[in-house]
């Protein structure tokens, strides 16, 4: 199996930005032209987008609806939203303006019901986004941590029908330490969900990493990358290229062809 690279965009006030930990007060802009990022992307072999709407995640309301609506009608790729998707009108009003994917994180603690009628009503386009502190899931923009296990949860989305999530180890977010792939494996194998790793990603190697248990059969569906993205850690192209790390064909692990398909 090969993972798939989600470039990330995290959009506060129509900006591009990257915050430090989840807290709103330590975000560096990073482009004014969200849409333009989104077609570099693009232009350098990306497939899928993450975008992340920051007001919406700290507020509940969408402030970024005219950006997310640009940047789906100027690109091919398969893009995922979330932040703030609190309301089925809201899952609705989002796939309907073209997003491949709504990603549901507060409300799957808050109201899974809905969360359950969501993936009812529209199956593989509804998964659930479940971040961690310490193993405990942290919900209202981070801001708030519960006294509900990560892992409980995952188990609790994949009896409702969810299929995949977006796990991030929010200690490892922003900090370019490398993520928690120990926590990212145990998710995926003890709920059976397909989990796409987001956190703390700050080399190739740690894609490689990544890439190696998706191999073993780990059901790593993909990784987010941001803060190294945009720091110059490394190219979105040489990223692409360690998601699809395979040792058994013979690559050098700085090496690897194509993009993910």
């Amino acid at each position: 199996m090969t993972m798939l690279l989600f470039p990330a965009i995290d959009l506060k006030e129509g900006k591009a930005v990257r915050l430090l930990q989840g807290r709103m007060e330590d975000s560096t802009v990073y482009s004014d032209n969200p849409v333009a990022l989104a077609n570099e992307f693009e232009s350098q072999g990306a497939e899928y987008l993450h975008i992340v709407d920051l007001n919406g995640a700290f507020t509940g309301k969408p402030v970024n609806d005219e950006i997310i609506r640009r940047i789906v009608g100027s690109v091919a790729m398969k893009i995922q939203v979330g932040g703030g998707i609190r309301t089925m009108e809201r899952i609705t009003e989002l796939l309907e303006l073209g997003v491949e994917r709504v990603i549901l994180g507060t409300i799957a603690v808050k109201n899974p019901e809905l969360v359950a009628e969501a993936a009812r009503r529209y199956g593989k386009r509804v998964i659930v986004g479940i971040d961690a502190k310490d193993g405990w899931v942290a919900v209202q923009g981070w801001a708030e941590t519960t006294e509900m296990r990560a892992i409980d949860l995952g188990k609790a989305m994949k009896a409702m029908g969810v299929e995949s999530v977006v796990f991030t180890d929010i200690a490892r977010d922003g900090m370019l330490q490398g993520p928690n792939i120990e926590s990212t494996v145990q998710m995926a194998q003890e709920t059976g969900l397909s989990v796409i790793a987001s956190g703390g990603i700050t080399t190739l190697e740690d894609l490689r990493d990544l890439q190696v248990e998706a191999l073993k059969g780990v059901s790593l569906e993909g990784a987010i990358t941001g803060k190294a993205l945009y720091s110059g850690a490394f190219t979105l192209r040489e990223a692409l290229e360690a998601a699809r790390f395979n040792p058994h064909n013979g690559e050098s692990r700085d090496g690897g062809i194509g993009h993910v398909k």
